[in-house]
């Protein structure tokens, strides 16, 4: 694992890599901690903006908080803010982010209600029964819906009352009630007033709209302005309420919706999953492909349901391209390819973001490329050799002679291969000797390399000053007659990479320190430095550990064996007093000599 600085760094850049490939569109964007835990949801206009907003500038202290757990981040996109809104809150309680406000009171979304009572109401509500009344939702905006509501009772004169009265009331007055306590109405009446409001509440509200528009412009000609702007903000009610969101739908099905795209031999799938009627959560999957698309996306939905072993929905959209009755006998569940409406727009949804994160892959892919294959490039030209794609780096580690180990790392293309990283203890050498401890290690590393025909590299890089190389390249070719180039890196008095010196006799290659051929020769510096440090450390606390047992009078393998296995670690054997310590097998007198030298 990385050291917090260096992954912290890495992450950065990958942040910045996805910043700059985000889309114009609304949508949710979920940001995560280094764990991978969403930490918090958010929803934007323009996620591009949005998102962007929070690298860049001063924050207040509870957003820079916020900002320094940020290690990675995804996002969904949507077809509208109104979507986005829901899709955040259906998110949010389902992740529970820590640094998102809570909903403490766990509402549902709004929806309005026409009865099936024998004198029907319009009501607002937030729980969907089956009593063979008719919803009309969700909306976003409880507000909203409770004006639109209003809206209708004022257009459509049914009752209002909860129970009918004995006598009529003031809607009857105003024209907005048919007030049934008093007068008798015929069903067909009701029956031609409730087909209107369906007709309003499934998009023939444009009428309406539009005969409010021709009202609030009359009114405004007649310089009846309140009038007009009572008008207007009719008209902004049923536009922000009957703006549909297809993030949650109204009849609490499951279905999953599985949207894909294919470029460059590669296919992204985009999997959102609907639960109860809203949209909880999606999956991403991207996969190198050999086959068809359409073969390949059966086959993924085959080992989807199986090997993944998600749950199966009631119903499959999928796009038109698939076979619906292969789909079927395969999956035994109920495949749609939606024609229009709403489960289209889902489906629709799913493709885009599919088609919108292969766009980001190679891109993210191309920019790696930048960092790496044309770093390796670039240095080759600057030190004047051949693109060294093998690069083999160097470094020891000890502390005043103790323990001395060292280290080999591996870049290939500018990426490490840590699978031919190697560790070397210093053998031959007494003393703390930097030069004739990395004259060991080359002479072993390169003895074996030819004995064994191993790949040698193209480059070998040294962490170190002239003396270092100059001791390297006397093994090279005098000893093994090897020719390869060979550098030294050179650091700081704040140990960071300060120059690369190479050639014979040797002399500093000036590289630009914003160039990405300079970064790729800190990131080998800083990697075969940590590894080397790291494995200095676990020889120097076995030996302490060890060492410091040894010197005890009584303590012999099996009892430090013996020790270690009952307290886990060095640390707790330390804290440990003698009760303890006698608990752990061990005679009080040795007990107490344990505790006593682990003291000192």
């Amino acid at each position: 694992m990385k050291p917090v600085k260096e992954r912290r760094k890495y992450m950065n850049q990958h942040i910045k890599d996805k910043l700059a490939l985000l889309p114009d569109h609304p949508g949710c964007y979920l940001m995560k901690d280094r764990q991978g835990t969403i930490i918090y949801v958010g929803k934007a206009k323009i996620l591009k903006n949005r998102v962007r907003s929070y690298f860049t500038g001063s924050h207040d202290v509870k957003t820079f908080r916020l900002v320094n757990e940020i290690e990675d981040f995804e996002y969904i996109v949507t077809s509208s803010d109104m979507e986005a809104l829901i899709l955040e809150l259906n998110l949010i309680k389902k992740h529970d982010p820590k640094y998102n406000v809570m909903l403490k009171d766990d509402k549902t979304y709004p929806f309005i209600k026409l009865t099936a009572e024998r004198h029907p109401r319009l009501i607002t509500t937030r729980k969907v029964k089956k009593d063979r009344g008719k919803y009309f939702g969700p909306y976003p905006n409880a507000m909203a819906a409770n004006e639109t509501k209003k809206l209708l009772d004022r257009i459509y004169p049914l009752r209002k009352c909860n129970t009918l009265p004995d006598r009529v009331c003031l809607y009857y007055h105003l024209g907005q009630c048919l007030a049934p306590c008093v007068y008798g109405v015929d069903e067909q009446e009701y029956k031609k007033i409730t087909d209107e409001i369906t007709r309003f509440l499934n998009g023939g509200y444009q009428d309406v709209k539009k005969e409010l528009t021709e009202k609030m412009q009359a009114a405004a000609e007649e310089l009846d302005f309140e009038r007009a702007k009572e008008f207007r903000d009719k008209i902004t009610h049923i536009e922000v309420t009957m703006e549909k969101q297809k993030m949650t739908s109204n009849d609490f099905t499951d279905r999953d919706v599985f949207g894909y795209a294919f470029d460059k031999g590669w296919m992204c799938v985009q999997v959102f999953f609907i639960r109860q009627g809203k949209l909880i959560e999606r999956d991403v999957s991207m996969f190198p492909i050999y086959d068809e698309p359409e073969q390949e996306l059966l086959t993924y939905l085959g080992q989807f349901y199986s090997k993944v072993n998600h749950f199966k929905p009631k119903e499959i959209l999928l796009p038109e391209s698939i076979d619906t009755g292969l789909a079927e006998g395969l999956l035994q569940v109920r495949i749609l390819h939606p024609k229009r409406g709403q489960k289209k727009e889902l489906l629709k949804l799913a493709n885009k973001n599919a088609k919108i994160a292969l766009q980001e892959k190679f891109s993210l892919i191309d920019r790696d490329e930048e960092r790496s294959i044309k770093a390796v490039e670039n240095l080759g030209k600057q030190i004047g050799i051949y693109t060294p794609h093998r690069i083999e780096t160097f470094d020891n580690s000890n502390i005043q002679g103790t323990n001395p180990v060292s280290a080999l790392v591996v870049f290939i293309d500018g990426k490490p291969e840590k699978k031919e990283y190697r560790k070397y203890k210093i053998k031959s050498v007494q003393g703390p000797d930097d030069y004739e401890s990395m004259r060991e290690v080359v002479r072993r590393r390169y003895t074996r390399v030819l004995k064994e025909g191993l790949p040698l590299p193209d480059l070998i890089v040294i962490d170190g000053g002239k003396g270092h190389v100059e001791g390297v390249r006397d093994i090279l070719e005098n000893e093994l007659g090897l020719d390869i180039p060979l550098a030294g890196l050179v650091k700081d008095d704040k140990h960071r990479t300060s120059q690369l010196i190479i050639g014979n006799p040797l002399e500093i290659v000036p590289l630009d320190r914003t160039s990405q051929e300079f970064y790729l020769l800190q990131r080998i510096q800083d990697e075969v430095h940590r590894f080397a440090i790291t494995f200095h450390r676990q020889i120097r606390g076995k030996t302490a550990f060890q060492s410091l047992l040894d010197d005890i009078d009584g303590v012999g393998e099996k009892r430090r064996k013996q020790l270690l296995r009952h307290f886990g670690s060095v640390k707790k054997i330390k804290e440990a007093g003698v009760e303890e310590i006698i608990q752990a097998g061990m005679p009080k007198v040795l007990a107490e000599e344990i505790a006593r030298r682990l003291q000192e």
